[in-house]
């Protein structure tokens, strides 16, 4: 490894309600790969965004071969030598490789765009990087793999310095993941300096020099990657603070019937072969990494993304869903991770929005008897302690609390409008619940009463499957935990059992 070439020093970044970055420090070798690694949520992608200019700092500073620098989008990063590989791939596909690489910054021949040129100049950039790709090839017909490779392409076409890898194997097969860690040795061999964002524990171990750490927006440790365990890291990436007290034991009855049995689900590459059964008046919680199919597990079995096989018992009978609608007449209720898009409609008020999947109850000939919906939804309100002055008032117009006047208004606050969600799913009597993400945006006394609730529809004997990616929710919450990783379901648990180590490790395995 050589002199450092990247410093960020104490940078600080809060967005409304949240301190996304506490003061972190990070820097970047010539010829080094430093994984950048955390739990979701840690603060890595907000830190590598402040780099790269897409968010503005609060405070600290950030020198670049040996400047103090700021930049104000991706575009003046790139300039200077910092370029990002993102995840999701930003290629277009009917255009060709070439045309792809040097898009916006097109070789000209007069005014006109110099084809040849530009396959000419693509050719030397694969010819460096020691990969076969005709640069004449239209994009969409490229593998996954090779897509990723003309993005490397295109970052040293820059004249990188710094390349930024966000979870770069993620879509990748095992042997062109063998490809592109030969891409990044050979970058590293150059001199390059190289931060690599990966969940996967191995990967770390392969590839990496060393591993610098994030929880909670904060800075945890730094270590060199040969002198250190998978535990090690594990250890700083969940921290031993819970700040929530686990639940000690389930609190299911041992006689619990089986209320859903899933056998064998599978829905494309995030779905396979799934299996596990939830109880009556239990909380299953699904943990796993980001992109483990934790929520296409769910969506599948809500008929909400078709499933290619697998079976579906709800009490002891098999089931055929192939829709949500299917589903709700099976006494399914699922409350979305994204609540704008798939759990309310802004537009109407409280009570339209509990009774929408029940309105055929409320209808009198072609009309709906509104006062029925609105006594009934009240009740609901007032048990769920939905804080609204009416269950007439539009969600829109309820504590509006907003950075900017062109922000989409279709707020209750976060907390109240999640339980405006699932009232929607009580009034129509849902004794099977998916929890996608309950507690996600919102705040820790809206927490404090998602959990109450929780507890409350558990105890009177509805079922949760309750999907989260905070630990100490997964810990305090659930009375078995099925883990998953990359698809799978990679390990079950006890909550008598359970740690953060244990998930943990089940999260990381590795498929055979």
């Amino acid at each position: 490894m050589g002199e450092v070439i990247l410093t960020m020093k104490e940078i600080d970044k809060s967005f409304p309600g949240v301190h996304a970055l506490d003061h972190v420090s990070f820097e970047v070798k010539k010829g080094e790969v430093h994984a950048l690694m955390g739990e979701n949520g840690a603060g890595k992608s907000t830190l590598m965004k402040v780099l790269t200019g897409i968010y503005k700092k609060d405070s600290g500073t950030i020198t670049f071969e040996g400047k103090d620098v700021e930049f104000h989008n991706t575009r003046e990063a790139q300039d200077a030598g910092i370029v990002i590989v993102h995840q999701e791939l930003n290629m277009l596909g009917h255009l060709t490789v070439a045309q792809n690489i040097f898009i916006g910054r097109e070789f000209k021949k007069g005014i006109a765009i110099d084809d040849k040129k530009m396959n000419e100049e693509a050719k030397k950039l694969f010819d460096r990087l020691h990969i076969d790709i005709d640069p004449t090839e239209t994009m969409s017909n490229l593998t996954v793999g090779k897509q990723q490779m003309c993005e490397i392409a295109k970052a040293i076409s820059h004249e990188a310095k710094v390349i930024i890898f966000d979870e770069p194997s993620a879509a990748l097969t095992e042997a062109e993941i063998e490809e592109l860690f030969k891409i990044i040795k050979d970058l590293r061999k150059q001199q390059l300096g190289i931060v690599y964002i990966s969940h996967r524990m191995d990967e770390i171990k392969v590839i990496t020099d060393r591993v610098t750490v994030m929880r909670d927006g904060t800075y945890v440790g730094t270590l060199i990657t040969k002198d250190c365990t998978k535990d090690d890291i594990i250890n700083m990436m969940v921290g031993r603070v819970i700040y929530e007290d686990p639940k000690e034991h389930s609190m299911v009855a041992p006689d619990a019937p089986v209320v859903l049995k899933v056998e064998h689900l599978n829905a494309g590459k995030m779905v396979q072969d799934v299996s596990f059964e939830l109880h009556k008046g239990e909380i299953l919680g699904f943990s796993g990494l980001m992109g483990a199919g934790r929520t296409e597990t769910a969506r599948a079995i809500f008929g909400a993304d078709p499933k290619e096989s697998g079976d579906i018992y709800v009490n002891g009978k098999k089931v055929e869903i192939n829709s949500p609608e299917d589903a709700v007449k099976c006494g399914i209720g699922y409350l979305s991770e994204d609540r704008k898009r798939y759990g309310i409609v802004v537009q109407k008020t409280v009570a339209e929005n509990s009774t929408m999947a029940t309105l055929e109850k409320y209808m009198k000939g072609l009309f709906i008897d509104k006062k029925k919906e609105k006594k009934v939804s009240e009740e609901y309100v007032k048990s769920l302690a939905t804080k609204t002055p009416s269950v007439d008032q539009l969600v829109v117009n309820l504590k509006i609390k907003t950075p900017s006047s062109d922000q989409i208004v279709g707020d209750l606050s976060g907390g109240n409008q999640q339980k405006v969600v699932i009232a929607k799913w009580l009034v129509r009597d849902c004794d099977i619940l998916i929890f996608d993400e309950p507690t996600r945006g919102i705040d820790v006394g809206a927490k404090n009463e998602i959990y109450k609730l929780m507890n409350k529809l558990a105890e009177e004997g509805k079922s949760i499957i309750m999907i989260s990616s905070e630990m100490t929710e997964i810990l305090r919450m659930s009375d078995r935990i099925v883990i998953m990783c990359e698809g799978r379901k990679t390990g079950e648990v006890g909550i008598e059992e359970a740690s953060q180590e244990t998930i943990m490790n089940m999260a990381t395995r590795e498929i055979s």
